[in-house]
């Protein structure tokens, strides 16, 4: 019997590694996202209750190129997922930014799935009754104003409070070649910008989570019980193409590159693209009409109710521009200057993405590029300071 017993146990590991342990990306000779080191994480789940976080982002892939969600992984193998948490976008992927989401049933595994989003940012003590670990397992795009660290950071600090291991498989960053942008002032904190952090961190998802425990950003500075699933062979200077859009208006490696300089504009009276098949690469306003580039956005999935619905965007295609290795700010400094009302295009919500008042104070004073940026030496040498403690990779 104790022959048999561990023949089955090995066998079970063997299939489990066949289904997993394989290359992600080959186009890049990458081998191994969190989700995919079996042998690191399984003992931590076998007959344990589990929640998890994640979306349809969370995918594991074989070798004939098909991906798998990491839950339908999982429950093949027996492991216990009792709750699904999502976050903005839903679990599938497919709701508006910033649109409610409201809890229920996944029709594949017939799991119940909380949204972690609207009112219910945080799982509440109810919600996580009777769960021994969490996993998260989210494709994260390396920009501090990009919501789901803000849904990490809330899981973390409700797993700490009711005493539950929290499991993070870690994946690749595709903004992580470089670090820019100023600092979140503690005054503007807010779900687009959680943490005094620059727009561009860096960091992968796994490497932040440890930034967050460790320098005692959770409230009551609370410690979660934290451990890191790390990829293999990950390199933060190679270029990774994700196999899904981490969310609706972010459809190919272009408009992720392109993501923290443009989301600014978010805050501005400028269309990014919203309502076209364009989204985060193009940027236009009704009143540029001396651009021959022009675009109008429509009501789509993903894009309801975009800026400047229905009218025609007169301003500049930037899907051929070179690889962005820092933030660009000559565009939002060029609308600012092409802007017919000035006073208009600044929107309420500039500061809380920008995470300081002084950028959009500099711009309106004719600051350049150049004179913006030696603004943010001073903090963000403080900030990699604090960032080489948690870095897992080169």
């Amino acid at each position: 019997m104790k022959l048999h017993l561990a023949i089955h146990k090995i066998t079970f590991f063997l299939i489990f590694n066949v289904l997993c342990n394989f290359s992600f990306s080959q186009d890049i000779n990458y081998h191994g996202v969190g989700a995919n080191q079996t042998n690191d994480y399984i003992e931590d789940l076998i007959n344990l209750n589990v929640g998890f976080v994640g979306n349809h982002t969370s995918l594991i892939e074989n070798k004939k190129g098909k991906y798998t969600h990491t839950v339908d992984s999982l429950i093949s193998l027996k492991i216990g997922i009792k709750r699904i948490f999502s976050p903005e976008h839903g679990f599938r992927g497919e709701a508006d930014a910033g649109e409610l989401i409201n809890n229920n049933i996944d029709p594949k595994t017939g799991i119940k799935i909380i949204s972690l989003y609207g009112k219910n940012k945080k799982p509440t003590n109810k919600q996580l009754k009777g769960l021994d670990v969490i996993i998260f397992d989210i494709q994260d795009v390396g920009a501090r104003f990009y919501t789901y660290i803000s849904t990490l950071h809330y899981v973390m600090e409700a797993a700490a409070e009711n005493n539950i291991k929290l499991i993070v498989f870690d994946r690749p960053n595709p903004n992580g070649h470089y670090v820019d942008g100023p600092l979140r002032k503690l005054d503007l904190k807010s779900f687009i910008g959680m943490h005094p952090v620059p727009i561009v961190h860096g960091m992968t998802i796994g490497e932040y989570a440890l930034m967050i425990n460790n320098e005692g950003w959770l409230e009551s500075n609370v410690k979660c019980d934290l451990k890191i699933i790390q990829m293999k062979n990950y390199n933060r200077y190679i270029t990774y193409n994700l196999p899904v859009k981490p969310s609706p208006n972010l459809p190919n490696h272009k408009s992720i590159n392109l993501y923290p300089s443009l989301c600014l504009f978010e805050g501005t009276n400028v269309s990014v693209g919203r309502g076209t098949n364009l989204q985060f690469q193009v940027i236009g306003n009704p009143n540029w009409e001396n651009y021959d580039f022009t675009f109008t956005p429509k009501s789509m999935p993903g894009a309801k109710y975009p800026k400047h619905i229905n009218s025609k965007c007169y301003g500049l295609d930037l899907r051929k521009y070179e690889k962005l290795n820092e933030i660009n700010l000559k565009w939002l400094i060029l609308a600012y200057n092409n802007s017919k009302n000035k006073t208009s295009f600044f929107l309420e919500s500039f500061n809380k993405l920008a995470g300081t008042y002084d950028l959009k104070k500099q711009i309106i004073e004719g600051k350049n590029e150049k004179q913006i940026k030696k603004s943010w030496k001073s903090d963000l040498k403080k900030f990699n300071n604090i960032r080489v403690k948690y870095l897992l990779y080169d």
